[in-house]
């Protein structure tokens, strides 16, 4: 779903096709995976499907740490 937003306001912002836009975005997305350390990943992926959140990723968890959250 996340992805699917992220399409939609690319192709808003930057006056292009859907079909230009999920390239875009997916170009990028497969650009950050490549840079984010392994351990990583897998909160990466569930972000990005959908099935996690920003609140469940390790630097959001030491927020907690600051007296943030």
């Amino acid at each position: 779903m996340m992805m699917d937003e992220l399409v939609k306001l690319v192709a808003e912002k930057a006056g292009i096709t859907q079909e230009q836009a999920q390239k875009a975005v997916e170009t990028c997305y497969e650009y950050v995976k490549g840079k984010v350390p392994p351990a990583l990943l897998p909160q990466l992926e569930a972000m990005v499907s959908g099935e996690g959140s920003a609140d469940d990723s390790p630097l959001s968890m030491l927020g907690g740490l600051f007296g943030r959250k």
